[in-house]
């Protein structure tokens, strides 16, 4: 079997790059073979920090030949026509080409034959445009030479079937020839490996300290980690991302146990893990009721005779310096209050249409303890207080240096200086949640102020017109959406959004002058809400509901409150489901077929009361008192009863079956065929007040 090995090596590759990087190549490369009409078997991508590698394994020695022909003009067609033919096929006479019989005559056609080029003609090309076209997020220039990438490029290694592959690569300025002579660790091994065979390459790398594959590494980092800290008698916080980021951070592993000074334990845990993580890439380790043990664990690229000691040694002393600072920045910070910092925002832009930080918290107080009115539970100065000091941390010294625990600290601090636990806790929350994996607030005052946060920065957005385009998001307004819509559903929230959301905007529009004017609000607010149901459709779809159902609800209209909307949409998915309900649906699109047609080519609609008078079967007086008992339907939906609404729409079935299976809608007398369509008008408007099943698809 063939196989193709090219490696890529480098300076160090920073490790968030490495795996996509490889992801890339190999797609390209594979996009390559299949456009020169190269088979293959199979494909594999690796990365080291200094490394890209690929294997192709099965390719042919040689393209196929192809054998391809082309209808020409007639014959005896002008000579300009048949130049343009010959020119077109790469052909110099007619001599070369074939005259075939054909309904309209004799035609000329160009058989063309080529012969398949050997496979190591072919790769080249394939390799060095994978290369120049890789993308990277951050690439360098360097001095003596055109060529970009994001690290020094050192060697290009390309062995195909055993042997050096013949090509180079033009780096602008110099140029490196492919090769087969790879380096090993850069600290643990000398010399160079030199390989004809991908088992010969990853066999002379681990010889090197080189692990060529990721997911061994990452295997051997966890394995070693819960080793280490087993015999420590603890536990590491599970971290799958750092894992993922230090495994691109080496390329052979060796898990080492450092201490940490127990004074800095008086610190906030989350500020002591962030620092950690963030700057050192150390993992926490925990004892065994929890809490967190005055020992990291951190993986070093080196095998060291001292069994890693000076290493270890080494981190402490860097550790140390980075929670001696942040020790500092507790104590300080705890010298004021939080209320202390407030006049500070006014120099915070929020955005630069949207004023400071100042002006956001004044709204989003009032609009906390406004959705105080429709969350149970929820105390309304204590939600006013929790939206007042939720961003005060963004100017203390510790939120400065370490943004990623902004209101964490917000709650310690709030804590220290005796606020109660609801409003420290909703000052912790305000922002979540912050992902779909992210937990949800679920504390009334903690719910309200989450929910203000959001809806202030949905409709400022929207009062501005600047909103989510194609996968374009860079304010995140598509997860604060989903935050909205899981607090609410998660916690029954019932609350009207329109008039919310009108009223923000409009706060928005007198403050900073756009100039909306209440149909300018009122047109933004309801495009914010179609943009709600959007992001509702989608994070329902992994509880199996259908978007079209949402979309039958919501195109009613009026339809803003997102807890009692679910409702609808699950009694309209149940009814849809049964028997009844799909036979019903059917029957009501070929009521509205009808009456479409019916309508345009009378020009007229049909709405008002059948007349019972006129009815001359069974069947349309049946119809007629089975919408005339349906009405109760009006009272269900008023009690928010949707399963007993949509159970009522059922009891038509039968009536509407038989009218269709013996009736004759468009009869010859006028005055029986109005009638008759009136019947088919009362079916759309009753099952059209429960849903737009105009949406319904399939």
């Amino acid at each position: 079997m063939t196989e193709l090995l090219i490696e890529l090596f480098s300076e160090e590759i920073p490790a968030g790059m490495q795996t996509r990087a490889a992801d890339d190549f190999k797609g390209l490369v594979e996009t390559g073979l299949k456009a020169e009409n190269l088979t293959f078997d199979a494909v594999r991508a690796y990365s080291t920090p200094r490394r890209l590698t690929l294997v192709v394994e099965g390719l042919p020695l040689a393209q196929p030949d192809v054998r391809d022909e082309r209808k020409g003009p007639k014959v005896g067609a002008p000579e300009q026509a048949v130049a343009g033919f010959l020119r077109g096929a790469g052909l110099e006479s007619l001599d070369q080409c074939e005259q075939r019989e054909t309904p309209k005559g004799a035609v000329w056609f160009a058989v063309i034959e080529r012969k398949g080029r050997a496979t190591t003609e072919v790769l080249p090309g394939i390799i060095l445009d994978a290369i120049n076209k890789l993308p990277w997020a951050k690439s360098m220039r360097f001095a003596d030479q055109a060529f970009r990438w994001v690290r020094p490029l050192r060697r290009v290694n390309v062995v195909f079937n055993g042997a050096v592959l013949d090509g180079s690569l033009d780096m602008g300025g110099r140029v490196m020839a492919f090769g087969n002579e790879t380096e090993g660790h850069r600290f643990l091994s000398h010399g160079t490996v030199t390989f004809t065979s991908f088992d010969d390459y990853e066999k002379g790398l681990l010889e090197k300290q080189v692990v060529l594959d990721p997911a061994k590494r990452r295997e051997m980092i966890a394995s070693a980690l819960d080793m280490a800290v087993r015999a420590e008698g603890l536990t590491v916080k599970d971290d799958p991302k750092l894992l993922d980021e230090v495994t691109g951070l080496v390329e052979y592993p060796v898990v080492l146990i450092g201490n940490i000074d127990p004074e800095f334990m008086e610190v906030p845990r989350e500020v002591l893990t962030s620092s950690m993580r963030a700057n050192q890439k150390y993992f926490t380790l925990e004892n065994p009721d929890g809490s967190m043990a005055t020992k990291f664990a951190l993986v070093s690229n080196m095998v060291a005779k001292d069994g890693g000691a000076a290493i270890a040694n080494g981190n402490e002393r860097v550790l140390r310096a980075r929670l001696a600072d942040a020790k500092f920045f507790w104590d300080q910070d705890r010298k004021k209050r939080l209320e202390d910092n407030l006049p500070k925002l006014d120099k915070v832009i929020f955005h630069a249409k949207l004023g400071s930080v100042a002006e956001r918290v004044a709204r989003m107080e009032e609009l906390a303890e406004t959705l105080c009115d429709h969350i149970e539970g929820a105390n309304k100065a204590e939600a006013r207080r929790a939206a007042q000091l939720s961003k005060a941390d963004l100017v203390s010294e510790m939120v400065y240096e370490f943004p990623e625990v902004q209101g964490i600290m917000g709650r310690y601090y709030a804590i220290h200086q005796g606020e109660n636990e609801a409003v420290a806790n909703a000052i912790a929350d305000h922002y979540s949640p912050a992902g779909p994996n992210d937990a949800c607030p679920t504390a009334p005052v903690s719910v309200a102020v989450a929910l203000a946060e959001k809806l202030d920065t949905l409709s400022g957005f929207w009062a501005m017109d600047e909103k989510p385009t194609g996968s374009k998001d860079p304010y995140a307004l598509r997860r604060a959406a989903l935050g909205i819509i899981r607090l609410i559903l998660e916690n029954g929230v019932r609350v009207n959004l329109a008039p919310v959301l009108r009223r923000q905007i409009g706060l928005y529009s007198e403050m900073y002058k756009m100039g909306l004017g209440p149909e300018g609000e009122h047109a933004a607010a309801d495009d914010l809400l179609a943009f709600f149901a959007d992001r509702l459709k989608v994070h329902l779809k992994s509880d199996g509901v259908a978007h079209d159902h949402i979309q039958a609800v919501f195109a009613l209209g009026g339809e803003d409150d997102l807890v009692r909307l679910l409702a609808r949409v699950k009694a309209l998915g149940a009814f849809l489901g049964s028997d009844d309900g799909a036979n019903l649906l059917t029957a009501y699109r070929r009521a509205a077929n009808i009456l479409k047609a019916e309508e345009k080519k009378d020009g007229r609609s049909f709405d008002g009361e059948a007349d019972a008078a006129l009815c001359q079967q069974d069947e349309e007086t049946a119809l007629v008192k089975a919408l005339e008992g349906v009405e109760v339907y009006k009272d269900l939906l008023a009690k928010e009863d949707f399963e007993a609404a949509m159970s009522a729409l059922a009891t038509l079935r039968a009536p509407v079956d038989a009218f269709f299976d013996q009736v004759t809608v468009n009869a010859d007398d006028p005055a029986l065929r109005e009638n008759r369509l009136k019947l088919l008008s009362r079916i759309r408007d009753i099952m059209g007040s429960v849903a737009d099943f105009g949406q319904i698809e399939g």
